[in-house]
């Protein structure tokens, strides 16, 4: 007598053909192909922390609220890298950095100011 239960039904997972991800690669084979194709190996790589480069950079148009007035910044003790040129300059500056876009550079010397990249 099964009592209502089915053949295997009383027997753990018997009737769903075992729990979780049993039987992905068997009998539920079809079902990780459709609708979990990447399921089973490698998938990309993670370069070594020590080749990636996360420079700190800063727009133009930030220096405005960042640094309130101040005429000469060196955003490399600040803690920046890189300048670039997006956004709008209201003033010249003078400023120290590690590097900088040609855009930042021209658009900081269109208002008299000078940018100063250091070795």
């Amino acid at each position: 007598m099964t009592h209502g239960k089915g053949k295997k039904g009383g027997r753990g997972a018997g009737l769903r053909g075992g729990r979780g991800n049993a039987g992905l690669h068997k009998h539920k084979f079809m079902h990780m192909l459709k609708y979990m194709p990447d399921h089973f190996g490698v998938h990309g790589f993670k370069r070594d922390l020590s080749l990636v480069k996360d420079d700190r950079i800063i727009n133009v148009g930030q220096l405005e609220e960042k640094f309130h007035g101040k005429k000469e910044i060196d955003l490399s003790k600040e803690g920046f890298d890189k300048l670039l040129g997006g956004g709008i300059v209201e003033h010249g500056y003078k400023i120290t950095v590690k590097s900088a876009s040609q855009k930042a550079i021209d658009k900081i010397a269109e208002h008299g100011g000078d940018v100063k990249i250091e070795e």
